[in-house]
Formats: C-alpha cells, structure tokens, sequence
C-alpha cells in the first residue's frame, strides 16, 4: 500500500473497520514512526469519540431488546461441532462487516464511488447512532412504570424549581436595575445639591467681603464697643448702687486696662436740673473725672470712654450730679457708688 492509501485508511482504523491484513500494513506503517499519520491518527481518534454526543437520541422499538436478546442466546457459545461462534471470533474490523452484511461486489463498488476519507467518518457515525440508541433503549427498558413516574415528577419538580429561580434571578436583576437608577439619581442629585452649596459659599463670601467693608466705613457706635467689652476675656466689671438720693437707681461699669476702654450704664438715675450733668469719678488718694453723661426724663444713660485713666490703685467709683463743666473734684450729691 502507498501512503496515500495508507492515510485514506486512517479514518477506518480509527474506529476498527479495517480488515485484518489492511490493519497489520497501517500496524507496521505506524510503528515505523511516521509523525503525520499518527497526528491524523489522534484527530480521528478524537472525533470518532465525540461523534456520539452529536447524534439526536431516537427511542428504539419496544420489541428490539427482545429480539437481541433471543439471537444472542441462539448464537452464543460452542456450536454443533464444539466450536465457538463465528461472531465471537471476528477480529478488529470483522464486526464491522458482520452488522452491515456487505458483499464483495456492493464493498468495491462503493469503493470506487466514495473515496475511504469519507466512507469512515460515515460508518463512525453509523455505528455510534447505534451505540447510543441501544444505551437509551437500555436506559428506558430498565425503568418500571413507576420508576418513571418518579423520574417524570423529579423532572417537573425540577422544572418547577428552575422556573422559581429564573422568575427570582428576574426579580433581583429588576431590584438591581432599579437600586442602581435611585443611586444615580442620589449621585446626580448630590452633585447638584454640591453645586449649590459651592454658589451659597461664593455669594456668602462676597456679603461678608461687602460687610466687612460696610464696618469698615461705618462709624463704631457705643453699643457697638459695649459689644466688644463683653466679648473680651479681659474686661472686668463692676457693679454701682444707688445712693440715699436715688435709692432704685444702679449701674454697671466695665473696663478693659489693656485697650483701656470703658463703659457705664445706668438705670433709673433722676434726670439732669438745667445746667447741670452727671459725672463718673475715679475715688484713689485723688479723685480723677472720668467723663460727664447728661440724662433726661424717663431715660437711661450710658458713658462710653475710649481712652479711660489706668486705676491699678483704685479704691472706689462714684457718680455725682455736678454743674456743667464743673471742677477737678466732686462737690454735688452721689447718687451711684462701688466699692472695689
């Protein structure tokens, strides 16, 4: 044989159709080493193997395992003349012969027809549709009536399960899909609610700058200054009570000596005679006029001093009611005093 024929007979060799001499030739040939015809040897190994799972599974008829069963015990074991079967001692490739029951003249004229590269693929087929149904047939043959009842309600339990899990796969991609539309909504509403915070911080920073500039040009008033004493750790204050000549008047008097600003107001002081003001006095070892504060009728009052004496020694503070522009010292009534 040449080796075209040889490769040609690969494909039947693969699935044991080769006759006996024909194999031994492909035998020698192959334990010679030849790389290519056993890569192509492999192949159609490999597909010969997986031509069964190819095949559409076709129920037998119900009485061919009978049928099978019967020729198997007429023809199984020693014959008439003590010797075994000839279907027990078919060789690789015999069997092949035997299923198909071809003659000598149908083999070579499909021979001469179909080239050996396709008549293999054919038979491998052939013989694997076969294999597969009588491994469906012996499958289904096995079951009781019972046995496939069971087998039915397993399969629609199944059935019933897998749709239960495709309906709940379908409810938590919905969920999913809707969890992850809500979190872009947050997201494009938190980026929006980002922008507006960004746009109240700039028009907030030009309000302060404008306010800031608007303190800046407009005059400090005493209230004002009476606000910044209050905020200062460093002030210290001192309460004044009303004298015999105004029992229910009072004051407070605050006092920074680091900035030496100082504020006093006062509360249900009489008002003023004509001509005359009140004056707030620093009582050491000689008294110091701190500053004059006039009061009407109904009114209270307050004095505010940007730049107070410094009285480390001070032992009292006292107002009087003193004449308009009056002396270094007090000579009218007191009508609030503190002792420090």
């Amino acid at each position: 044989m040449t080796h075209g024929e040889l490769e040609d007979a690969i494909p039947l060799y693969a699935i044991g159709a080769l006759e006996r001499g024909e194999r031994q030739v492909l035998d020698a040939h192959l334990l010679s080493g030849c790389s290519s015809c056993h890569s192509a040897l492999r192949e159609f190994q490999a597909v010969a193997a997986a031509l069964p799972f190819g095949l559409d599974i076709v129920a037998p008829p119900r009485l061919l395992r009978a049928t099978i069963m019967a020729a198997r015990a007429s023809n199984v074991g020693p014959d008439t003349t003590g010797r075994t079967s000839e279907l027990s001692r078919l060789g690789p490739g015999k069997w092949i012969d035997h299923v198909s029951q071809p003659d000598s003249h149908s083999t070579a004229a499909w021979s001469s027809i179909l080239p050996r590269w396709i008549l293999g693929p054919a038979i491998a087929a052939a013989v694997a549709g076969g294999y597969m149904a009588w491994s469906t047939y012996d499958s289904q043959v096995a079951d009781d009536p019972i046995a496939l009842a069971q087998r039915k309600e397993q399969a629609d339990s199944a059935a019933s399960q897998l749709a239960e899990l495709q309906r709940q796969l379908e409810e938590r991609e919905q969920s999913l899909t809707r969890a992850r539309e809500e979190l872009h909504r947050s997201l494009a509403d938190m980026a929006d609610l980002k922008d507006q915070l960004i746009q109240r911080e700039a028009e907030l920073d030009v309000l302060k700058a404008r306010l800031d500039q608007y303190e800046k040009r407009r005059p400090r008033t005493p209230e004002d200054e009476l606000a910044v004493l209050l905020r200062t750790p460093t002030t210290k204050a001192a309460v004044l009570a009303g004298t015999e000549a105004a029992r229910d008047a009072s004051g407070i008097f605050l006092y920074d000596r680091r900035t030496r600003k100082a504020w006093l107001y006062t509360l249900n002081l009489p008002a003023c005679p004509a001509g005359t003001e009140y004056r707030l006095w620093i009582l050491n070892e000689k008294p110091v006029n701190v500053g004059a504060f006039h009061v009407g009728k109904g009114e209270t009052a307050h004095l505010f001093v940007q730049s107070a004496p410094d009285f480390p020694d001070t032992k009292a503070l006292s107002v009087s009611l003193e004449p308009v522009g009056g002396g270094p010292q007090p000579s009218g009534a007191l009508y609030l005093r503190s002792d420090l």
